[in-house]
């Protein structure tokens, strides 16, 4: 729920809109009601939304069918009038929520709203106007009341995007890998990030590119740096059932091409998250990921802690190939915040998941950074014992303006320094005690 909220602030902020709910607001109630939206500023926000079912300009509601009578016989009759004239064909429909009425009460439910004056033609099939019927039975499938907790009316709006969960389907994806991010979850994570067209997205664990596809449907310039050679340049075994090896063309260039946005792919390219290869400028408008938590992909970078030879002028050979070594969650985080707080535009946006322990979990396990900013932090429960949670960040200030602060130095701050010194250690066990809990848990994709 709180991804939905979110969701729904970030495209709200998109069009220079804020979050007001009306009302006794609940955030985990199947209907919200908001104030102050325009239809515009509406349909712009369902145009996106992969949370939200459907919007609606609500006429009339209360606990009961008579409150609804008389909530909807003091709505201003001129606001109805342009959609009940008797040139106008409409239709109404009537939708439960944790409920399943047969037909026949759906009938008697519209014929009781026999007091609102339509004078228009009832078309079922292509009607001009759409009004709605909401019931609210609550969201505990194991009590259902008798009558509805509470009823709206309205007029249809818009409905949301889900088509598109289905639509970019990773079982229909024409290049996957074993970690490869849900299409639901990456359109959230992108809305979420705020990104809009022209915008440049960054991925540093950039994978199969499923978080890339979502960016580049809303027209969003995308790159991304991954370690894994094969999986950039995608070779090796294929994660496809009945399918040994990866085809010619399975590469993160033709996922884009296969929904018609390889215009907005810049490259990817690979790379060592924990090393800077980038210029020192915020470059970025939105930094998403999906970090490997060492379950399903193993955590690693390039280095030894071996000495390794090289030549008297510090370059290596040609032939070389870098050895890698474990990359602790811990460290993975610190670079990720840290090369966000250089990387990102000022108010530009950090997406990630952060893996979790559910008995030992606490907020103070949640990464900080003086830069940066947490707008927001959802829980995917995966089993009994792990989780993983949706951070969204906002950078709020240059690095450059933390030049007095004792923890910024060389230009990397430690989110694990202080009383908040546990979180490392919370960290470098976290594998093996979801390992052992839960041995089926799958806390890095779907």
């Amino acid at each position: 729920m709180c991804s939905f909220s979110q969701e729904i602030k970030a495209l709200l902020a998109l069009r220079g809109k804020s979050f007001h709910p009306s009302g006794d607001f609940q955030e985990k109630t199947p209907f919200w009601c908001l104030d102050g939206l325009a239809e515009e500023d509406v349909r712009g926000v369902m145009a996106r939304s992969v949370c939200a079912k459907s919007a609606f300009e609500l006429w009339g509601h209360g606990q009961t069918h008579s409150e609804l009578r008389t909530s909807l016989l003091n709505y201003p009759s001129e606001n109805m009038s342009p959609f009940m004239h008797k040139d106008s064909t409409y239709r109404i429909n009537v939708y439960t929520f944790n409920k399943t009425l047969e037909f026949p009460d759906r009938i008697k439910r519209i014929d009781a709203m026999d007091y609102l004056p339509f004078e228009g033609t009832v078309s079922l099939k292509s009607p001009q106007h759409i009004f709605c019927l909401l019931e609210d039975y609550g969201t505990d499938p194991n009590d259902i009341p008798e009558h509805p907790n509470y009823i709206y009316f309205g007029r249809w709006i818009a409905d949301g995007q889900r088509e598109l969960i289905r639509s970019h389907s990773v079982k229909n994806r024409h290049f996957i890998g074993n970690t490869s991010m849900d299409a639901g979850l990456s359109f959230i994570m992108a809305n979420h990030a705020k990104v809009n067209e022209n915008d440049l997205v960054f991925d540093p664990f950039v994978g199969t590119g499923s978080l890339l596809v979502a960016c580049s449907h809303f027209r969003a310039y995308v790159c991304g740096t991954d370690i894994d050679y094969n999986t950039i340049h995608g070779r090796g075994r294929s994660s496809r059932k009945n399918q040994k090896w990866r085809g010619p063309d399975e590469n993160i260039r033709a996922n884009l091409r296969q929904y018609g946005t390889e215009e907005m792919y810049i490259d990817v390219m690979i790379s060592d998250a924990s090393k800077p290869v980038w210029r020192e400028a915020p470059l970025f408008d939105a930094i998403i990921t999906d970090p490997p938590y060492g379950i399903r992909e193993s955590t690693r970078r390039t280095g030894s802690h071996k000495d390794v030879t090289k030549h008297a002028d510090g370059i290596y050979l040609e032939s070389h190939v870098p050895v890698s070594q474990a990359y602790h969650l811990s460290d993975i985080f610190t670079d990720l915040l840290n090369f966000s707080a250089h990387h990102l535009v000022v108010g530009g946006r950090l997406v990630y998941w952060l893996p979790v322990y559910r008995p030992e979990y606490s907020e103070e396990t949640v990464p900080l950074h003086p830069c940066l900013r947490i707008l927001s932090n959802c829980e995917q429960t995966l089993s009994s014992h792990t989780s993983r949670r949706l951070i969204t960040m906002e950078k709020i200030r240059k690095p450059e303006e933390l030049d007095g602060l004792a923890q910024f130095a060389d230009g990397r701050f430690s989110p694990y320094q202080g009383h908040n010194a546990f979180r490392e250690k919370y960290f470098s066990g976290l594998n093996k005690r979801c390992i052992k809990e839960d041995n089926k848990a799958v806390v890095n994709g779907q």
